[in-house]
């Protein structure tokens, strides 16, 4: 046997790989040393005080909301239309993404920063605009394609019922 296979049978992954995580490890203690080194206990409360949000305010929101439109798009599969498809993923992709664009642009939606004008000379008003037209817009373009795939899905089936029916009609 040899080293590589070995290290393999026994890591479970490629060297490359390990090299990787290693790398990965040492730029987050990077990031963390350089983080905490301003405001230390600030920075440990916004933490502890964002994982509290997310375990228990977000989650179970995200989670019941997520079963709500579960449910809703599983009433066509329970009529017996086959299986059921990943319709959910239509509604789940844009909110996903209109959520980390709130997440990561939120000081500027809700207009909790003074000094942005200052400091780029550009106006701070019209994200909250812009974040509402780029949610809808998401979702549009999203219902858009599943009832562009859904239209192009039900084709076969309209077809084979068709078929089907003109067979019983030569039967007769």
């Amino acid at each position: 046997m040899s080293g590589t296979t070995a290290f393999r049978r026994r890591y479970g992954a490629s060297p490359l790989h390990l090299l990787l995580v290693l790398a990965s490890f040492a730029l987050a203690a990077y990031a963390g040393v350089r983080l905490l080194k301003g405001d230390t206990l600030g920075v440990a409360l916004w933490f502890v005080g964002a994982a509290l949000l997310h375990d228990l305010v977000l989650l179970p929101l995200y989670a019941v909301t997520d079963r709500a439109v579960q449910r809703l798009f599983a009433r066509g599969a329970e009529a017996g239309e086959g299986p059921a498809r990943p319709s959910v993923n239509y509604v789940r992709v844009p909110l996903f993404v209109s959520g980390l664009l709130l997440l990561v642009w939120w000081p500027l939606i809700l207009r909790r920063v003074d000094t942005y004008t200052a400091a780029t000379g550009l106006p701070a008003d019209g994200f909250l605009g812009r974040w509402l037209l780029i949610t809808a817009a998401l979702l549009v373009g999203s219902a858009v394609v599943l009832l562009v795939r859904s239209r192009h899905g039900s084709a076969p089936r309209r077809r084979a019922a068709r078929r089907e029916r003109r067979a019983r009609k030569a039967a007769r």
